[in-house]
C-alpha cells in the first residue's frame, strides 16, 4: 500500500506540472495574440489619421 501512494504522488505531481506548463504556454499565446491585435489597431489608426490629414488638406 505504501508504494502505491508514492506512485500516485509521482503521477499527480507530473499532472500538476503538465497543467502548470500548459497554463503558462496558453497565457503566453494569449499575450502574443493581444500584442498582434494592438499593433494592427495602432497601424489602422495611424493610417486613418494619415488619410484624414491628407484628405482634409485636399478638400479645403
Amino acid at each position: 500500500m505504501g508504494t502505491r501512494g508514492v506512485i500516485g504522488d509521482k503521477w499527480s505531481m507530473r499532472v500538476l506540472w503538465a497543467c502548470a506548463i500548459g497554463s503558462a504556454i496558453s497565457l503566453y499565446m494569449v499575450a502574443v495574440e493581444r500584442q498582434m491585435q494592438n499593433r494592427e489597431r495602432m497601424m489602422a489608426e495611424s493610417l486613418k489619421a494619415m488619410d484624414s490629414d491628407s484628405g482634409g488638406g485636399e478638400e479645403a
